[in-house]
């Protein structure tokens, strides 16, 4: 368009009706005064202080969205024990590498979590840290030499653990805990599924084959690891069976393995007549992923009980839930 006819275009422009606008004289009003509101003074949190308690900490949240759910789990783990039901912790490995074990062994001593679960790599790196007091691999460097996941210690004793464990009577986890505590790991008293073997409590092991260190060495065997963890699976299940009407099932930071495992066991659970129904589930994750939404959060208790995704660094959301749990116990919540 050249400039001329763009000029008449303005002009023409500028001598037509505006567009139309709405008329806002007769909308129909109401005062603010009288509504029902979902946001109120007395859910606002309270101004924090120096030398805070925990427990004032905790009454001085919110009482909205996920400071109330953080409450609510952890108020349902109290009840779950106060009613002898199950508290199943699933996890993944990062919630080892983030130095949650203790924490998650202090809760077990207590008495508050009754079984505990993991895939492989928690329980790797949750050996190697009792063992040599370190863990983690620098991936990328030791990818390049094809030295990662080479450590023929920590595969040693993973595998003898499977072996062991198919050869007789214990489950994997089990077995695992109990080489720990029979070479007296020098960091011993920090590891977790060490802990859960002297508790004697479950701490089962789900095993992918092909996802862990320890299988690409020539220790690793196959029909172990997988007879091992399928008898693992079988200990969650008989767990999970117990769960009805006040039992708790949180899964921190995995976003596949335990989110399927558990959606396996309670479909065994129910398949065999037990009223799996009325339990509290909840995931805590740095990010929401969709295996723990539907088979942990939803699918579970759609005919019966809460869920609750809550996000979040475990090595904040953790200790913080831990420490509400012991708040609400010595309240008698």
């Amino acid at each position: 368009m050249d400039t001329a006819v763009w000029i008449q275009v303005v002009e023409i422009r500028k001598t037509t009706m505006p567009h139309k606008e709405i008329d806002l004289t007769s909308v129909k009003t109401y005062q603010a005064l009288t509504r029902a509101s979902k946001v109120t003074t007395t859910l606002e949190g309270k101004r924090q202080k120096c030398g805070l308690s925990v427990a004032g900490f905790l009454d001085s949240l919110p009482a909205v969205l996920k400071a109330d759910d953080l409450k609510a789990v952890a108020k349902a783990v109290v009840q779950a024990r106060q009613a002898d039901k199950p508290v199943i912790a699933m996890f993944g490995g990062h919630v080892i590498k983030t130095g949650c074990a203790p924490v998650l062994a202090g809760l077990a001593d207590d008495g508050f979590i009754t079984h505990l679960a993991s895939n492989g790599s928690a329980a790797i790196h949750d050996t190697e840290l009792a063992r040599f007091g370190h863990t983690s691999e620098d991936v990328a460097a030791q990818l390049e030499d094809g030295s990662f996941g080479m450590a023929a210690d920590t595969a040693k004793l993973v595998n003898d653990a499977a072996r062991r464990a198919a050869a007789g009577n214990e489950g994997f986890g089990e077995a695992v805990g109990a080489l720990l505590v029979e070479e007296n790991a020098p960091h011993l008293q920090r590891a977790l599924i060490a802990r859960a073997y002297e508790l004697n409590i479950p701490y089962t092991l789900h095993v992918a084959l092909g996802t862990d260190i320890v299988h690409q060495h020539p220790t690793a065997s196959g029909a172990a690891i997988g007879e091992a963890s399928l008898r693992d699976f079988r200990i969650f299940a008989s767990t999970v069976s117990r769960l009805g009407d006040g039992g708790v099932v949180i899964n921190f930071g995995s976003a596949v393995i335990m989110p399927e495992v558990f959606l396996k066991a309670l479909a065994v659970a129910r398949n065999l007549g037990s009223p799996v129904k009325g339990f509290t589930t909840a995931n805590f994750d740095m990010i929401q992923h969709y295996r723990p939404g539907v088979n942990v959060v939803q699918r579970p208790v759609l005919s019966g009980g809460s869920g609750y995704a809550i996000t979040g660094h475990h090595e904040i959301m953790i200790p913080l839930l831990a420490a509400t749990i012991c708040e609400f116990a010595a309240a008698g919540s």
